[in-house]
């Protein structure tokens, strides 16, 4: 028997009635209590529509007369269904209130600065959350034990250019006073030493600008058409008073014939350092080999040294500035010149990255190469 127009708008009413009811008042229980949990707002949304259910329904049944028989059982069949559900929902919340304060806690962590694990618990939502915080966490601790790494080394940078630019300058205050005491029997090597001192620091100096030209991008190279073997020639003449001291023979092979576009000047420094650099640690009466070769389309240039070469674990800090690693590493004073501050191979980077090319370090079984990649032709940055 269907329901009439009459009966059928009744039923309607009512159960709109009574739903609007149990709605407004969970709105003004959520309203008046708004720093409540979220397990709390959903226990009252999950009240609100039971109740608005079990409203509708009495109320509805109320007004079809049924029998005390048919409302009892009415009414237990709702509150059983009602009580289960409140069961349900409650455990929910937990649930979710359990997984929120986990996330709570490994928020904190992560501000401590710890790294979290990801945790599956709380539904899909809660562990995607979880495990993107988990990501975040282990990012955040790789940028502090970064920044803190080159913090590290700015310091111990600054620490070395002040020593490096304090020793000249207490060599040639100390021979000044002698000159102006009048005490030197020959006032010209005093000179001759100054100088030296001067063209020391004023080297320090000049590797310092074109360092900080590089690392801001105002660097401007002059390429042109270089024919490999010249610019390995002059940087080997420029070295050779250093290889002489330490009776150290420099050896090229497959460098003839070899053709890139880049700054000769600037590229003579890239091997000069090297160079001086595979000097420095190589032991007297050695042998450094320059050889080159194609590999993948690049121009590779290595440099090899019969030293023991640095640690694996500090190559990746090998072309940093001011970076130096055990005594082993630490440059010496040589005829030519002061000890370095280590920024040759920190320059050799910057001048080889601003040609579109790359540097790396390995051990060798030879001993200690240093590799630089330039591009054959084209790929120039400017």
């Amino acid at each position: 028997m269907m329901l009439s127009p009459h009966d059928l708008l009744l039923v309607v009413a009512t159960a709109a009635g009574c739903t609007a009811a149990t709605t407004v008042l969970a709105l003004l229980v959520l309203r008046l209590r708004p720093s409540r949990s979220l397990a709390f707002q959903l226990v009252v949304v999950v009240v609100a529509a039971l109740a608005s259910v079990v409203c509708s329904t009495l109320a509805i049944a109320a007004l079809m007369y049924l029998s005390l028989h048919d409302l009892q059982v009415l009414m237990w069949v709702v509150g059983v269904s009602t009580a289960l559900s409140l069961v349900a929902a409650l455990l929910t919340a937990r649930s979710a209130s359990a997984a929120l304060a986990g996330l709570q806690e490994a928020v904190v962590r992560v501000g401590r600065g710890d790294v979290v694990d990801a945790r599956p618990d709380g539904g899909k939502e809660f562990a995607e959350l979880s495990a993107q915080l988990a990501e975040t966490s282990e990012r955040l601790a790789a940028a502090r034990a970064q920044i803190e790494h080159l913090d590290a080394s700015r310091r111990q940078f600054f620490a070395w250019i002040s020593h490096d630019l304090r020793t000249p300058l207490t060599g040639i205050s100390a021979l000044a006073e002698a000159l102006d005491d009048g005490a030197v029997a020959r006032p010209e090597e005093y000179v001759r030493r100054i100088r030296n001192q001067a063209g020391t620091m004023s080297r320090l100096v000049d590797d310092l600008f074109e360092l900080s030209q590089l690392t801001s991008g105002t660097y401007q190279l002059r390429p042109e058409n270089v024919e490999l073997l010249d610019v390995v020639s002059d940087a080997v003449s420029d070295v050779h008073e250093l290889a002489a001291a330490k009776d150290i023979r420099i050896t090229h092979a497959d460098v003839e014939g070899r053709m890139l576009r880049a700054d000769p000047h600037e590229l003579t420094r890239v091997v000069v350092n090297l160079l001086t650099n595979s000097i420095r640690h190589a032991p007297r009466g050695s042998e450094v080999l320059v050889s080159a070769a194609e590999r993948d389309g690049r121009l590779v240039l290595s440099v090899l040294d019969q030293g023991g070469g640095v640690d694996s674990d500090d190559l990746p800090y090998l072309f940093d500035v001011g970076w130096r690693a055990s005594s082993a590493r630490t440059p010496q004073a040589e005829p030519t010149g002061s000890p370095g501050a280590g920024l040759g191979l920190a320059i050799v980077r910057g001048i080889v990255r601003a040609h579109g090319g790359d540097v790396r370090a390995e051990r060798a079984p030879q001993g200690f190469r240093l590799d630089v990649a330039l591009p054959t032709a084209g790929g120039l940055l400017t």
